[in-house]
Parts: structure tokens; sequence; C-alpha cells
């Protein structure tokens, strides 16, 4: 592949939040898993794990429950006088935190707990961090399986939208649903399908804003 044809991916990948009832090909997915194991990992951990649910009642289960969530902390912020704020919650941040309703597929991105042999014979007995460190480091390595995944689709001709707001509001919920271990953290959704729209690019900041460089 030439540069400019991995930067056009790059570059062409948006998330969608409106797709058609068109089904995705089981082949498919596992073509963008495949791809998404391929990721870097800290001491090769792969940290990663997916739950693909085709199921559209209980894709509408996890949104009802994101809802239901919402709308109780809604409630508590309008008992303490936030009205603007629970108003906003429930008009502006509810449909967008659960904008993967009307998808064919949801994508539920785990991260295991971290272990390595590093770990296990040099970290952990000489107590080089607190636990909640080995934490994050699977959610790190998470987060770039589900990049790759999210190109992988954009490649193929899918349309993905990488979501937390299901996991800031329901995730205690959204665990004993779907059987998820307690160990196994929940980092992310991701709907996918076919895209029945194309938004336009956002604007990004400037490189020059971004970059710094030490000589």
């Amino acid at each position: 592949m030439h540069y400019p044809d991995f930067k056009e991916i790059i570059l062409g990948r948006r998330s969608v939040r409106k797709f058609t009832d068109q089904p995705v090909d089981m082949e498919d997915i596992k073509e963008i898993i495949d791809c998404a194991r391929y990721a870097p990992s800290d001491t090769n951990s792969q940290t990663w794990e997916f739950i693909v649910i085709l199921n559209k009642e209980k894709i509408n289960k996890i949104s009802e429950m994101t809802w239901e969530e919402l709308h109780k902390i809604a409630d508590g912020a309008k008992e303490r006088g936030l009205e603007k704020e629970a108003r906003l919650l429930t008009r502006s941040f509810g449909p967008y935190a659960t904008a993967f309703t009307g998808a064919p597929a949801l994508i539920v991105c785990l991260a295991p707990p971290y272990t390595s042999k590093f770990r296990e014979k040099i970290f952990d007995p000489i107590m080089i961090s607190e636990p909640s460190f080995w934490d994050e480091e699977g959610i790190k390595s998470s987060c770039l399986a589900s990049q790759n995944l999210m190109l992988a689709a954009h490649a193929k001709g899918l349309a993905t939208c990488a979501m937390t707001g299901p996991v800031l509001l329901a995730q205690h919920r959204m665990r004993e649903y779907l059987q998820i271990s307690p160990e196994k953290q929940i980092n992310m959704v991701i709907a996918l399908g076919h895209p029945s729209e194309t938004p336009p690019r956002l604007p990004r900041k400037p490189v020059e804003d971004i970059l710094h460089i030490i000589e």
C-alpha cells in the first residue's frame, strides 16, 4: 500500500450514527476483529475481547438501560436544583449516548486483566505500582485494538461510532445483562453497520498546536 492510500483510510473514517437496515456479514465481522487483534499491546498482553451483538432486541435493551439510568441521574440533579443541567443531560447527551440504537450490530469492547511475565516476576513482587495502574494498561491496549477495528471497518465500506455513554451510565446493568465477569473492564461500545449518511469531516487542531519537538 502507498502512503496516500493509507492516509485516505484514516481521513475518510467518520463517526456514523445512522445506518441502513442491511445486516453486517459475519465474515466481515470476523475480518475486522482479526485486524483488531494485531494492534500493539504492553508486553504483547493482548488485553482485549469483543462481544458482538446482532440481536436487535438486545441492542434496544441496552439503549433502554442507558436511558433509564440517565433519567435517574437527571432526577437526582433536579432535586439538587440543577434543572438546566438535568435538561441538557436528557435532551443533548441522551440521544448522543444512545446513537447506537439503530445499528444492526453493536460491539462491546472489553479489557481483561493485564498479565505478563514482567508483572508476575518483577512488578508485583516489588510493588512497582498501585493495582489500579494495571487496569489502565488493559484499557490502553483495548483502545488501540478498537482503533484498528474501526479503520478496518471503514476500509471494508462499513461505518462505526465509538461511544462510552452506555458505559458511563449503565455499566453495572450491561455487565449483568451480558454476563460479563467482574474482572473484565467494559471499555466502550462501537456501533457497526452500513452507513446511511456520510457526515462531513470535523475540524482538527493544527499539527503546530499538538506537536512539541525536543532537540
